[in-house]
C-alpha cells in the first residue's frame, strides 16, 4: 500500500510540474499512466479529476500570485468549460470502460501528437485572439471528462498556436481550470463513489504530488523555457498509449 501511494505520488508530482508548466497535460500524463496499468477510464477519470480539484487550486492561486493571468481570458472560459465538462462526465459514468477505453487511448494519442507538434513548431507573432473562447471552453471542458486529462491540451495548445501570450494563456487556463474540474468531480463522486472510495490510493498519491509540485511549476512557467519538456511528455504520452492500444487490440 506504501508503494503504491508513493508511486501515485511520483506520478501526481511529475505531472503537476509538467502541466503547470506548459498549461496542459496533468490529465493526459496522469490518465495515461492510470489507463496503462489496468484502471478503468472512468474510475482513472474520476481520482484523476477528484485530486486535481486541490492541485488545480494551488496552481491557480500560485499563478494569480505570480502574474500570469489574463483576467478577461479566465472569465471567458469558466463556464463554456463547465458545461462541457458536465455532460462529459454523466457520459463517462453511464459508458461501459472496456467498450470506451480504446477510444480514449486513441484520444490520448492524438493529445500527445498535438504536444509534440507544439513543441516542434518554430516560434511565431504573438497576438491577443479572443474570438470563439466558448466554443474553445465547451470542446475542451468535454473532452477533459472524457479522457481524464485534455483542457490543457486543448485550450493552451489552441490559444498559443494562434498567437496569444504562452506566459498568460498558461496561467489563465491552469486557474480557470479548477472550476472545470471541480464540477467533473461533483458528476463524478455522485455516479462512483463507492468505486472511488476502492481506489483510494491513487487518489491520495496524486493528491500529495500535485500540491508538492503546483508552487514550483508556476515558477518554471514565469523563468523558464520549456519546449524540451513539452517535447518529452508528447513522447511519453505517445509511447503509453501506443502500449495501451496494444493491450487492449492484441
Amino acid at each position: 500500500m506504501i508503494e503504491a501511494i508513493l508511486l501515485y505520488t511520483l506520478v501526481g508530482f511529475l505531472a503537476q510540474i509538467i502541466d503547470g508548466a506548459l498549461g496542459m497535460a496533468y490529465g493526459v500524463s496522469s490518465n495515461s499512466f492510470l489507463l496503462s496499468v489496468g484502471v478503468p477510464p472512468a474510475i482513472a477519470s474520476a481520482s484523476v479529476h477528484v485530486a486535481e480539484t486541490f492541485t488545480t487550486a494551488v496552481s491557480g492561486v500560485s499563478h494569480w500570485k505570480l502574474g500570469n493571468v489574463d483576467k478577461d481570458l479566465f472569465k471567458k472560459l469558466i463556464i463554456p468549460g463547465v458545461l462541457g465538462a458536465v455532460v462529459g462526465a454523466y457520459i463517462l459514468s453511464n459508458i461501459d470502460g472496456n467498450i470506451i477505453k480504446p477510444y480514449i487511448a486513441v484520444y490520448l494519442l492524438i493529445m500527445g501528437i498535438v504536444i509534440l507538434v507544439k513543441a516542434l513548431r518554430s516560434n511565431h507573432d504573438e497576438q491577443k485572439v479572443t474570438s470563439h473562447i466558448s466554443i474553445l471552453g465547451v470542446i475542451g471542458g468535454f473532452f477533459d471528462a472524457i479522457g481524464g486529462g485534455g483542457w490543457g491540451p486543448i485550450v493552451t495548445t489552441t490559444l498559443v498556436a494562434r498567437g496569444n501570450n504562452p506566459r498568460f494563456t498558461i496561467g489563465s487556463v491552469n486557474s480557470s481550470e479548477f472550476f472545470i474540474t471541480f464540477a467533473q468531480s461533483v458528476v463524478f463522486v455522485a455516479a462512483l463513489f463507492s468505486d472511488l472510495v476502492a481506489n483510494w490510493t491513487v487518489i491520495l498519491g496524486l493528491l500529495i504530488g500535485g500540491i508538492i509540485a503546483a508552487p514550483f511549476a508556476a515558477v518554471v512557467t514565469k523563468k523558464l523555457p520549456v519546449r524540451l519538456l513539452m517535447g518529452m511528455v508528447g513522447l511519453l504520452i505517445i509511447g503509453l498509449q501506443i502500449r495501451t492500444l496494444w493491450q487492449v487490440l492484441f
